[in-house]
């Protein structure tokens, strides 16, 4: 799959999305692709808002037999070419991350407004750098998958949260402890930075986390540690972190690929609630319980709990938000400042962890390592050199 060196202005505007359906291209035919994406956008194509007009991969084999099953009308196995050809409006990546950066901007300067899937670029220069192709005004931008943040339940939640209904949140509690076995990290691409950009903080944990921001607002310091316990990779296999909030709350993190009875929660103590969320992959309105403090009326706790018709959280519920903003030439959640919150924190919480420091939020930029390089160079963290060996 090739990345295009296009000189941004080299492809003619798109015509209003206004009245007709938003022409997507999924690119990347692997497990993602094929079982989040592209249902997704199918069933809007079902209800009249979409159509999939072409696929791509590097695998000829396997981006044909995709097209063909899915009834998709042009595989290609070069990204160039489908952008110049086929002209998209919307590009929805589903590759591994060292490839996000480039084909991402390379939609973005082919007037394509993009849909990442996370985690969305290795480093926060090449956030920045993304940033820096979308449009100024109206678009195209491109927004990071955060399907977490989408449904009923997060909706509900939120909205309290933002009203203070519940009093101000004081404590939380952001938890991904899941397992991954050495068969796992068999694969050559795992368990190493520059492949899959991070370890369970970044490529497991980071789904959490950011609901947690979501929830919460602004992060401002973060203390952390990390450790190799396990497996022989060049990441870590689990994490710890105390987080500050701007709104004053504090939060504990934990990130782990060593945890065989597996969960996501999340958990935020306010003044006249406990709100929790226990699921692992996806959440509906059942996930979520809401604890009234014992001075607070059963009429209020009665609303508290009524998170209206069950939306679960999904990669169709993003996609829908995503095209209401695409046709009113806005910008998306999940993107720009929105969309790198999540990630600032996860290099944050590798800086901290790799440098027994506390980190405040906005302190890492150009200059600063850990920048260009979530492993900062820190020694027993950043890849060794591997030497070849002479005959």
């Amino acid at each position: 799959m090739s990345t295009p060196a296009t000189d941004p202005g080299a492809f003619e505007p798109l015509t209003p999305l206004a009245g007709r359906r938003i022409r997507a291209a999924v690119v990347g035919a692997g497990a993602i692709g094929r079982g989040s994406h592209f249902p997704a956008l199918a069933r809007l194509a079902e209800e009249g808002g979409t159509e999939v007009v072409a696929a791509v991969d590097i695998d000829a084999t396997s981006v044909e037999s995709f097209c063909a099953e899915a009834g998709i009308p042009h595989a290609y196995t070069d990204l160039e070419q489908m952008l110049r050809e086929q002209r998209p409006d919307l590009v929805t990546i589903c590759t591994p991350p060292t490839l996000h950066r480039a084909q991402t901007i390379a939609a973005l300067r082919a007037g394509a407004w993009v849909w990442c899937e996370k985690p969305p670029v290795p480093t926060l220069a090449d956030f920045d750098a993304v940033e820096g192709e979308e449009g100024e005004h109206g678009g195209p931008y491109a927004s990071i998958v955060f399907q977490h943040r989408f449904g009923s339940g997060s909706r509900h939640v939120r909205r309290l949260l933002a009203e203070q209904a519940m009093g101000r949140p004081l404590v939380a509690h952001c938890q991904t402890t899941w397992y991954r076995d050495t068969a796992y990290y068999a694969v050559p691409w795992r368990g190493r930075w520059e492949t899959e950009g991070g370890g369970p903080a970044m490529g497991h944990g980071i789904h959490q986390m950011d609901l947690l921001l979501d929830l919460l607002g602004p992060w401002s310091e973060v203390k952390a540690m990390a450790g190799r316990l396990v497996h022989d990779v060049e990441t870590e296999d689990v994490s710890t972190a105390l987080v500050r909030f701007e709104n004053g709350a504090l939060a504990t993190v934990v990130n782990s690929v060593l945890s065989p009875d597996e969960v996501s929660r999340i958990r935020i103590d306010c003044e006249r609630a406990t709100v929790e969320l226990t699921h692992l992959y996806g959440h509906s309105n059942d996930n979520w319980r809401i604890t009234p403090a014992p001075d607070v009326s059963g009429e209020e706790a009665a609303a508290w709990q009524d998170f209206g018709p069950d939306v679960p959280s999904s990669h169709l519920e993003q996609l829908r938000e995503l095209v209401v903003s695409m046709r009113a030439g806005e910008r998306p959640r999940s993107s720009g400042t929105d969309g790198r919150t999540s990630l600032e924190l996860i290099t944050a919480l590798y800086k901290s962890a790799f440098t027994d420091t506390t980190v405040r939020a906005g302190e890492i930029g150009p200059g600063d390592p850990y920048y260009t390089a979530l492993h900062g160079g820190a020694p027993g963290w950043a890849p060794v050199a591997r030497e070849e060996v002479s005959a």
